[in-house]
């Protein structure tokens, strides 16, 4: 019986789709670091997900009254988030994560 491979295992030698999956978590776990980073410690701690593509900036947060209030910052986060990354982000998308 042949042992199980760990899950590193299965990362490291997996095939392409693993790879790419693998390169995009950890690009979207650095753009949730920027976006926390930039944000008052009350509302960083209810990001619970971002992301960054074509421009857009999106961000997930664990409720509706969170998510109202970051609404409100988006131009802020636009140009931290922007700068702290070396990016031009062109809009924010924010929406409820369950």
């Amino acid at each position: 019986m042949q042992k199980p491979k760990s899950i590193n295992e299965l990362f490291s030698a997996g095939g392409q789709r693993l790879r790419t999956l693998k390169a995009r978590a950890a690009a979207r776990t650095r753009v949730l670091e920027h976006v926390r980073q930039a944000l008052p410690q009350p509302l960083a701690e209810t990001v619970v997900s971002a992301g960054f593509e074509q421009g857009r900036l999106t961000i997930g947060v664990a409720g509706a009254a969170w998510a109202s209030r970051l609404r409100y910052a988006a131009d802020m986060l636009r140009l931290r988030v922007g700068a702290s990354m070396g990016i031009e982000i062109s809009t924010v998308k924010i929406s409820v994560v369950p």
